[in-house]
């Protein structure tokens, strides 16, 4: 079978072929996510008449079958190869599609809701096998030098048609139910099916990548084996550390903030959509700067820069509810998902690219499924958490009064009001704050302090202002060649090992003489 055939050597053209299918794989695997998946999911709950409890188990139902990847391992190794286990996984995780899109038309809502919680389970379970081969497979494909530019150049060519597909789901949307903009079953089922055709593309393009083989199996070798070897690694427990605190802390609120916006702030699954393209602009303008940055700075460096911002974002959405005036609520949301947008794409990127460079190669399946396990569980159980918390607190808010003394000496009661919606944001923030202790201990080689990251990027900002006046200089700006940047390492790398070698050249020199000024001492000395 050619899905089955490996490749012992990865020539120059192998690994340029294969990247530009991984670039037209994750465009169209991006079209099935915002098309069938987070904002549209949620919208379509709802119109279902989905609790809380539900939405959050329709958000943790990703992160916990990331548990099969367990036994993805011990799949792989036995098939030995990565790309047959992805692509027949894959396929079958899409064929769950087609059946969501006809959920919409059951007149048991209690049924349909019991449908789509199985369909999604279904989709994300095969989903979570293919990504386990899919991980590793790319770990060997590319060369650690090239994964901060290649992540950054491939989410910038999802992103792309992900902007597309997600105007396509507001506009469904939106003329589906001009008055309440939370779609119809017709829309519904357009947007799947549409997704569906585009996961078929996906899968297309992923079986053309070429596979390095996979380094010879080790006799005996069992799977607790496999999963206690990245505990041993100190640095990569100190990254796993990390990625739980963090997913447990931001998944406590991401979920919800579809829920908030539509049910508490009244606006329609339509806008919150295209607050969703806001984000993912904000993500596609600065994604190649942080590629850049991450390939300089290291990928640590990055998150230390990024995360904090992230963290400040989900506290803010809280002060959303308290603005009152509708224009300023809205401008407020759409400057909010800019940074977002921003913060978000720095995070994804390194976090992709750490655990990647982390992980030995040969061993990085065990690695990688060992993280997801870890984290996955973490993830799941906040929305879970939250989910059910929220299902009993969400008609209720937590009061405030403050008392104030006037110049006239009159008393005015001041009253500071929190739906639940908010104290859960402000909590996952706190919780945020956690999560960067533990990423304080990650070590990654070659780390830089944050604050000359911090120094570049004025540094640039100032050489920007300077030659606002003229478009070549604001495309320098914002166009900086990532190649530029790998070639820098490269250069920088190289002078080290030159340096190396030639104080090792120096030490001989050294002990050549004292061996020869030895000698000729000796006949003097007798």
């Amino acid at each position: 079978m050619r899905l089955a055939v490996t490749q012992d050597v990865i020539t120059s053209e192998d690994l340029e072929h294969g990247s530009r299918r991984l670039m037209f794989d994750a465009a169209f695997a991006t079209i099935v996510g915002t098309l069938n998946s987070g904002v549209v999911l949620v919208a379509y709950a709802l119109m279902l008449g989905a609790s809380s409890t539900v939405i959050g188990i329709l958000a943790a139902i990703p992160f916990l079958t990331q548990l099969l990847q367990a036994p993805a391992v011990l799949l792989i190794e036995r098939i030995r190869s990565r790309r047959l286990v992805s692509i027949i996984a894959l396929f079958a995780a899409r064929l769950a599609l087609p059946l969501m899109a006809v959920l919409g038309f059951i007149e048991s809502k209690t049924l349909a809701l019991t449908l789509l919680v199985v369909a999604e389970t279904v989709h994300c379970a095969f989903n979570a096998v293919g990504a386990c081969g899919w991980n590793s497979w790319i770990r060997d494909l590319i060369p650690e030098e090239r994964m901060g530019a290649f992540f950054a150049r491939r989410t910038i060519w999802a992103t792309m048609l992900g902007i597309v597909g997600t105007g396509l789901a507001a506009g469904a949307l939106h003329f589906a139910d001009p008055v309440g903009g939370g779609g119809s079953p017709m829309a519904f089922a357009i947007l799947y099916l549409i997704g569906f055709v585009s996961s078929l593309f996906s899968t297309w393009q992923l079986a053309k990548v070429p596979e390095p083989s996979m380094p010879a199996p080790v006799p005996g070798r069992r799977l607790r084996n496999l999963f206690a070897q990245p505990f041993k690694d100190k640095d990569f427990v100190s990254l796993m550390r990390f990625f739980a605190s963090w997913n447990f802390a931001v998944n406590l609120a991401a979920p919800f903030f579809t829920v908030f916006m539509i049910k508490q702030l009244g606006y329609s699954a339509g806008f919150v959509l295209m607050m969703s393209i806001v984000s993912q602009l904000a993500n596609i303008v600065v994604l190649r700067v942080w590629g850049q940055l991450s390939d300089r700075f290291t990928n640590k460096t990055v998150l230390t820069f990024a995360s904090p911002a992230f963290i400040a974002c989900i506290a803010a959405m809280a002060l959303a509810g308290e603005i009152g005036d509708r224009a300023w609520t809205t401008a407020y949301l759409t400057v909010l998902h800019v940074l977002m947008g921003m913060t978000s794409a720095g995070v994804a990127l390194a976090s992709s690219a750490i655990g990647l460079k982390l992980a030995p190669r040969g061993a990085a399946s065990a690695y990688l499924a060992t993280n997801a396990l870890i984290t996955s569980l973490a993830a799941g159980i906040a929305p879970l958490l939250g989910g059910s918390v929220a299902a009993f607190f969400e008609r209720r808010q937590l009061s405030l009064n403050l008392e104030w003394r006037a110049p006239d000496g009159t008393l005015e009661l001041i009253g500071l009001s929190i739906g639940w919606w908010q104290f859960f944001f402000l909590g996952s923030a706190l919780l945020g704050l956690y999560s960067l202790h533990r990423l304080s201990l990650v070590r990654e080689e070659g780390e830089v302090p944050r604050r000359e990251m911090v120094q570049h990027v004025l540094n640039v900002a100032r050489r920007g202002v300077r030659n606002a006046s003229t478009v070549a200089g604001l495309r320098a700006a914002v166009a900086f060649p990532g190649g530029r940047i790998i070639q820098e390492r490269r250069q920088v790398r190289t002078r080290a090992e030159g340096d190396d070698r030639r104080e090792q050249r120096s030490e001989r020199r050294s002990g050549d003489r004292r061996e020869h000024d030895g000698d000729r001492r000796e006949p003097r000395a007798a």
